[in-house]
């Protein structure tokens, strides 16, 4: 606890362990043979500052800070490539550049003297500080920062390290900047009443200068403090602004068709001043047209060193351990176990290794709970419809049906008196598992609401007097950004259902409790305890009836746990460390093993199929090859040849239809919630593969294991865990990681459990991102993250979204007007790292549905997806747009982005973010906006089919159809290869060798 806690309230400790892993690391200290040197002439997002005396310019060109000399020519960076550093801002006496970087996993002020060669920390702590302005004098710095619950503004004295609070409002205040003479202080500011531009003058007044909704950054005074430069975006543009303080109506300074980049302006003269647009650094006078561009070049280095890529045996029918062993549950007697897998529920009765199964059909059981006294089991299933919530009597080997609600059931969790069953109701899309808590009496089926619609909570656990349910939750540090940590929430049950009574309490302030779903908090029958995962240990809490926690936390394991359930006399806690089950003894945290014998197998047919296909698309070539038959032995294809009537064995005959290899879904995040159909519904839109970049790592095993073994129809998955993140997380499904031996629990699990990649997320520092890379290449396992600089330096293999989520406020990949710059197509193309770029999920699949008035009479959409998920799915879209004006308006820009990055050279793969858009559905879409972008569809078809596969690693075997490769293709109606849209028509499935026809996989077992 000592260690772990000092990582998480002492940041120079963390600091110092991410300098070292750095130091360890080869990737960034040296061009090494195989190095690319890589020359950029254009910034996305990029922020620039005039120095004082307007020779040199400082610029955070990805995340480094360079400087250029003002006139234009050669870029000299100053600071290392990991630290993410933003936003520079010179000092009055032009020796040194301030900015915010995230080397500690924070942002912090940092500066550096403008020789690169001394670096100093400025603030520290668990908050992020940004956005830094020197002032005149060179006494202070202002920024924003979240460290009072939101972002407001700060001041930084900077001979002692005194801490102000300028601003203290219930909305952010953001972009703080010093007028020339210090006496004033602009910001940005999101007060529901009053938003717009603010200055605060010397006396601490605020005073609104410009009120508007308008989404506004970076304002800057002029050099006679009368005016304000800034930044505002609308529908039409991201445009640069100037208002009179006096508070008269902005003028455009900008041109209408420029790309201006949110960050803050600085003066050459009383009329000319710098800012960045349209990729490049410019000077532009007032009242004047047309400004002049000031070119530079930065040289980047980026590591090419080849590794072993993991191995996959296809053909092996081998018997294995069952690794997709989801919530297992101790019975209060402490003799035996439920849990689901394979699809069913299975009981397991400790010192007998084969457990029994409880279920055994088409359908998906899952969360299986035992009532109080033993005698029944509470579990979700989709047996008759969506995820219901039903009750096993199992003495009498009877189901009943407790709950039927429209929307999908997960997490139940019966009352210590056995009279009431808590649960969670999904909303209509299963949006990443938003759950509304009910609670439904057991013997009269009445339902209540105990609380509002929650972002992904955690499995609820009951005090022992029944009057509070306990969950963990996410609480964010600001309303600015969404990042935030794992809580205990205490819902008083029958209480306000708005959630006005809830209480939050924490055993570590500040540091986030493990992944929400089974990983506690669960309460101790006698209510003294709280176990919970931290860290990926299993930890007690002592507390009181209430919840409330009254001493200090208690370490029970030193492996990684999870999913823990306690025995009835509260003396015991079974959990799952990681692939076998154990348990520790509060008396002297002794742990014991519990044997289990349980396998599966993968299906592999053993008979002959002929496929007459009247046209093959093999995924190499841009033209087909015509009647020819497709001669299918088992799992593989053992020969394509031109058609002979009457060969032996079982004939498909497609010779009026095209074959198409299987697709590949490449960026899908799924979850027990959607049920056996889901399967189904990938296979109907000819989708085989399906790349899982997230996931509870026990939950993709269990749909990875159920459709390898043919328990249930589906793809084949390809998944990592959870999201591997820093200190601060959004997800349920997100690690926190805060010490170097979690992540190395963390980085074993990916092995034990035999990930196919990793997935950094947006919170990762750059050091520890190089050490997992470092690690899962050494395990041949690929590394993925939202990041391209510098992680392709040190090689991550793929990047996902060419927008999405970033820890920045704005993405360094794509401005705000969906446009790409130079930077990031020559690195992409360059590093040959692989770029899912997701563009149904930003815009790609509502510009395709609002010009097609029949784009949901599509069957397999009509048959998987209801009324109101569609209404549900428009209003997600209307809301969208709202936050962002330009989303669909800009499509095309993104388009052309596509385009140019498959024109450079880079490696482009097809993934939706899906369920954000429908599964399956999204896909298609994903494809049409390539051809729509102006890729053929071979190129489209392509990045689907033989570079998903090579991405993933499986090229060897899938991706393509050719003689020796496994049979997975899609018999579509229509010429795919002319028109994109008929990929859509599928007619029939073949995955593994195995046929379904679409009437069979619209149709519910």
């Amino acid at each position: 606890m000592n260690q772990l806690a000092a990582f998480t309230r002492q940041p120079s400790m963390l600091l110092c362990w991410l300098t070292l892993s750095l130091m360890a690391g080869s990737a960034c200290q040296a061009v090494g043979a195989d190095s690319l040197r890589v020359t950029v002439t254009e910034g996305t997002n990029m922020a620039a500052a005039l120095s004082p005396d307007g020779s040199t310019i400082a610029t955070d060109l990805q995340g480094t800070i360079w400087l250029v000399p003002s006139r234009g020519g050669t870029a000299r960076p100053i600071t290392d490539a990991l630290g993410d550093c933003r936003q520079p801002a010179w000092s009055p006496d032009g020796s040194r550049v301030v900015f915010h970087a995230f080397w500690d996993g924070r942002y912090h002020l940092w500066m550096v003297d403008k020789t690169g060669r001394t670096r100093k920390q400025l603030t520290t702590g668990v908050y992020d500080d940004r956005e830094p302005h020197w002032s005149p004098d060179g006494k202070s710095i202002v920024f924003s920062s979240d460290r009072s619950g939101n972002y407001d503004i700060w001041r930084l004295t900077l001979a002692d390290g005194k801490l102000t609070q300028l601003t203290n409002n219930g909305a952010n205040d953001y972009n703080p900047a010093f007028s020339s003479d210090g006496t004033q202080i602009a910001f940005v500011s999101e007060r529901p009443d009053a938003p717009g531009l603010y200055r605060l003058t010397a006396d601490g007044k605020e005073q609104l200068v410009y009120g508007t909704t308008a989404k506004l950054a970076a304002p800057a005074f002029s050099p006679d403090g009368k005016q304000l430069l800034y930044n505002a975006l609308t529908k039409e543009q991201s445009g640069l602004f100037s208002v009179a303080v006096d508070g008269a109506k902005p003028v455009t300074v900008s041109t209408s068709a420029e790309d201006v980049f949110p960050f803050r302006a600085t003066w050459f003269s009383p009329t000319e001043y710098l800012y960045t647009a349209d990729g490049q650094l410019k000077r532009q006078k007032l009242g004047q047209s047309g400004a002049t561009v000031i070119p530079f070049q930065a040289t980047v280095v980026l590591g090419r060193t080849p590794y072993k890529r993991k191995t996959y045996d296809f053909s092996s029918t081998a018997a294995r351990p069952v690794r997709g062993i989801k919530g297992p549950t101790l019975s209060p007697d402490g003799k035996r176990i439920v849990f689901a897998a394979l699809g069913d529920l299975w009981l397991l009765t400790i010192g007998t290794p084969k457990p029994q199964p409880l279920t055994n059909d088409a359908y998906l059981e899952a969360d299986p709970i035992w009532s109080p006294d033993g005698s029944q089991l509470a579990f979700t299933s989709d047996r008759q419809g969506n995820m219901d919530l039903w009750v096993r009597d199992l003495k009498k080997g009877q189901d009943q049906r407790l709950v039927d609600l429209p929307d999908d059931i997960n997490f139940p969790s019966w009352s210590p008196d056995g009279k009431r069953i808590a649960f969670y109701q999904g909303d209509a899309r299963n949006m990443w598992g938003r759950g509304t808590l009910h609670t439904v009496d057991v013997s009269t089926g009445k339902i209540d609401k105990q609380h509002e619609s929650m972002f992904v909570p955690s499995q609820p656990s009951w005090s022992p007097d029944g009057r509070t349910i306990a969950m963990s939750a996410l609480d964010v540090y600001s309303s600015r950004y969404r990042e935030g940590v794992n809580e205990i929430t205490l819902v008083s049950v029958d209480g306000a259902a708005d959630g006005s009574a809830d209480r939050h309490v924490t055993p570590t302030p500040e540091h986030s409790l493990g992944t929400r779903g089974k990983n506690g908090p669960v309460w101790s029958p006698d209510g003294r305890w709280m176990a919970y995962i931290q860290d990926g240990l299993l930890w007690l809490s002592p507390t009181d009836k209430t919840g409330t926690i009254t001493g200090k936390p208690r370490q029970l394991t030193t492996e990684l746990a999870d999913s823990p359930t306690w025995s009835g006399d509260s003396q015991r806690l079974l959990y799952l460390a990681t692939d076998t089950l154990r348990q520790v003894y509060l008396a002297d945290n002794r742990t014991e093993t519990v044997p289990m014998q349980f396998t599966w197998q993968p299906a592999n047919p053993t008979s002959s199929l002929v496929v007459h296909a009247g046209r093959v698309f093999d995924g190499r070539s841009a033209t087909y090859r015509t009647n020819v038959d497709i001669l299918i032995d088992g799992n593989r294809i053992r020969a394509i040849e031109p058609h002979r009537a009457s060969r032996a064995g079982r004939v498909i005959d497609a010779s009026t239809k095209t074959i198409i290899p299987g697709l590949f879904e490449m960026h899908s995040h799924q979850s027990a919630m959607s049920g056996e159909q889901q399967g189904r519904l990938w296979l109907s839109y000819g989708i085989t593969s399906v790349r899982e970049p997230g996931a509870d790592p026990y939950d993709a095993l269990e749909r990875k294991e159920s459709w390898a073994s043919n328990r249930r129809a589906g793809p084949r998955q390809f998944f990592t865990g959870g999201l591997t993140d820093g200190t601060r997380i959004y997800y349920g499904l997100a690690t926190s990681i805060s010490s170097p031996e979690q992540l190395d629990r963390e980085l074993n699990r990916s092995v034990r459990l035999d990930f196919d990649l990793i997935k950094t997320y947006v919170r990762m520092p750059d050091a520890l991102q190089q050490r997992i890379t470092s690690f899962a290449h050494a395990h041949g396992m690929p590394v993925s993250s939202h990041e391209i600089y510098p992680a392709m330096r040190y090689e991550v293999d793929a990047v996902e979204h060419i927008g999405g989520t970033s820890r920045r406020g704005y993405s360094p990949k794509i401005s705000a007007m969906n446009r790409t710059y130079q930077d990031v197509i020559q690195l992409i193309a360059k590093s040959g790292m692989n770029i899912t770029p997701t563009a149904s999920l930003q815009g790609g699949f509502y510009v395709v549905a609002g010009r097609d008035p029949n784009f949901f009479e599509n069957k397999q959409y009509k048959a998987f997806y209801s009324e109101s998920f569609t209404n549900a799915l428009q209003a997600g879209a209307a809301q969208v747009t709202k936050i962002n004006p330009g989303y669909l308006s800009n499509f095309g820009n993104l388009q052309k982005t596509v385009k140019t990055l498959i024109g450079a050279g880079a490696h482009v793969t097809t993934g939706t973010d899906s369920p954000f858009v429908p599964y399956g559905m999204s896909l298609h879409t994903e494809l049409q906006t390539f051809v729509d972008a102006g890729l053929t569809p071979y190129e489209a078809l392509r990045s689907a089919t033989l570079w998903a596969a090579e991405a993933v690693g499986v090229s060897r075997d899938l991706g393509s159809l050719e003689a020796g490769k496994l049979a997975d293709l899609v018999i579509v109606d229509g010429d795919p290869l002319t028109h994109i849209r008929d990929a859509w028509n599928v007619e029939m499935v073949i995955k593994n060798g195995t046929v379904y026809s679409l009437e069979t996989l619209l149709t519910k077992p």
